[in-house]
């Protein structure tokens, strides 16, 4: 069983996070399956100094700030079919927001990259499993917007403190068709129809402790919906 994970760079604030990258390896592993990092050649929206917060003068490539997640061992977009992988994990990090879709800056209305869309789309067709952690619901809603799949995935919840806006995340899911249901941390969510689990990881306040758990949920529950 090898699995797809889907990296938007390095970094939390303009690219992949790097704790729920590195525990999606952990728990892909701890069930007996091996994982291919995936990535993008071409430019990141914009670096972030992770020490300020401020945005930087420089300009970073996706694939090659993936590739220190990795360990440069890593695969282009566009040399992955549905049939190269069993499921598709998407961790969190500003960069699915930023760079995979521009939903950080447009909120709903914003667009998807071509290539991240066709994958999802691809591996949505031939029924493989794709899992979202974090933020990256928003690449699956805008994804399959207009396809007349209607996806049902957490994004959080209100009932618990977050560093983000819940309810507005909430609301443009809901614009694009999604139907959101409340989670916290300690919770995933199984959309068995459609073979979609999502789970809030640093959506919520949470320490490095419950990442690890949300996230070890998420892939044991990907392992029961591919030995189904």
């Amino acid at each position: 069983m090898n699995i797809g994970v889907l990296l938007s760079g390095c970094g939390v604030y303009d690219g992949a996070e790097i704790q729920e990258s590195v525990l999606t390896f952990l728990a892909i592993e701890e069930i007996g399956a091996t994982y291919t990092c995936i990535s993008i050649d071409d430019k990141q929206h914009h670096v972030v100094n992770h020490l300020t917060g401020e945005e930087v003068p420089e300009s970073r490539n996706m694939l090659v700030e993936a590739a220190r997640i990795a360990r440069g061992s890593i695969k282009e977009i566009k040399e992955i079919q549905p049939a190269d992988i069993d499921a598709l994990v998407i961790p969190g990090g500003f960069g699915s927001a930023k760079n995979f879709t521009t939903w950080a800056f447009d909120g709903p209305n914003g667009i998807i990259r071509n290539d991240v869309k066709l994958l999802i789309v691809n591996m949505i067709n031939v029924g493989k499993p794709i899992v979202a952690l974090c933020v990256s619901p928003v690449v699956l809603a805008k994804a399959l917007e207009g396809s007349g799949i209607k996806l049902k995935m957490t994004i959080g919840s209100t009932n618990e403190d977050s560093p983000y806006e819940i309810p507005l995340f909430e609301v443009g899911l809901q614009a694009t068709g999604v139907e959101t249901l409340e989670k916290t941390v300690l919770e995933i969510l199984v959309d068995k129809e459609n073979k979609v689990i999502t789970a809030p990881c640093y959506m919520m306040e949470a320490s490095v402790l419950e990442i690890r758990n949300n996230i070890k949920q998420a892939i044991e529950a990907l392992k029961e919906l591919l030995d189904a």
